[in-house]
């Protein structure tokens, strides 16, 4: 099966899915296929020496270390006492559903608290990597703010907040690269000319082609960059190949993710959303199995304990 609009994918339906993983089992035999494509390996000490177990959750022991272990340890599932076919089925629909799946849809789908699920989420948006290398080609920069509108506040909460309607929300700096389609974002303290330059420098080549709106920030790059600017503060949205259309859309999915799926996110844990949503958009023309074996492969050697994340 496609995926609407992308007719070269190959998708997964939910009788599909069910079908490929009946049981915790073929689950794990997945999970291990992805995190040890040569066999398992000691998470502990590296080796690749271990014997089968009887061990009701850890299915191996190193001969060398003499550690217990399973596909869980040394990867975000670790301590996890979900099942693995659950694992699996939350990867599904972390990487389907395009604005994202809240934490009581997840709990209503698996029959768990939404406590767990939510939990179950946050681990799963820690594989969700910000990329390797530096962009090239033609790269667009912008920044965005995140959080609720005020005629949707109480009037109480709309009287303490200052300034315009920027004020109280959180910023989120990104860039898109028109050649490779790859996105970067992140949450950011400010927008100062020491913070998006720092941001730039970090993930985009200096060979590539800059393209920005007329933020003031931005205007010292013309003396390191190849840099084309757009005018928003007059209304030009497009001169020639200077605009930042791209990255305003991926802005727009995320926002509506934000209102219509979350409805509200912590600055305290934004960005591990934006940077779901920027994985996802990355791996978006890949075929449904292969977007889940990418978050697979990455949940090992990341940790998030429930204390560090509410702590």
């Amino acid at each position: 099966m496609a995926g609407p609009g992308k007719s070269h994918r190959k998708g997964i339906t939910i009788i599909e899915l069910l079908q490929m993983f009946p049981d915790d089992r073929t689950a794990e035999q997945w999970l291990e296929e992805q995190r040890w494509p040569d066999g398992p390996v000691c998470p502990d000490c590296g080796s690749v020496n271990h014997t089968h177990t009887t061990h009701k959750t850890m299915r191996y022991r190193c001969r060398d270390c003499r550690q217990f272990f399973s596909v869980k340890k040394g990867s975000v599932m670790e301590g996890s006492k979900i099942k693995l076919q659950h694992w699996v089925i939350a990867i599904y629909m972390a990487t389907t559903n395009l604005k994202g799946i809240s934490s009581m849809k997840l709990s209503r789908e698996l029959g768990i608290t939404q406590k767990s699920a939510w939990y179950m989420l946050q681990r799963i948006r820690e594989a969700f990597d910000e990329g390797d290398g530096l962009l090239r080609g033609t790269v667009e920069v912008d920044e965005t703010y995140m959080g609720g509108k005020r005629k949707n506040m109480h009037n109480a909460k709309r009287k303490t907040l200052k300034g315009r309607g920027a004020t109280d929300k959180a910023i989120v700096v990104g860039m898109k690269c028109r050649d490779s389609k790859e996105i970067r974002a992140k949450t950011a303290e400010d927008t100062t000319a020491y913070t998006l330059h720092k941001f730039i420098a970090e993930n985009m080549d200096p060979e590539a082609t800059l393209i920005t709106d007329d933020n003031r920030a931005y205007m010292q790059l013309y003396k390191r960059y190849d840099h084309r600017a757009v005018r928003h503060s007059t209304s030009e949205f497009v001169r020639g190949m200077a605009h930042t259309n791209g990255i305003e859309s991926f802005w727009a999915l995320l926002k509506r993710g934000y209102h219509g799926t979350y409805h509200h996110i912590s600055k305290k844990h934004l960005n591990r959303y934006v940077q779901e949503f920027a994985g996802r958009f990355n791996i978006r023309e890949l075929d449904t199995i292969r977007q889940m074996a990418f978050v697979a492969k990455r949940m090992e050697g990341k940790r998030l304990k429930y204390e560090e994340l509410v702590s």
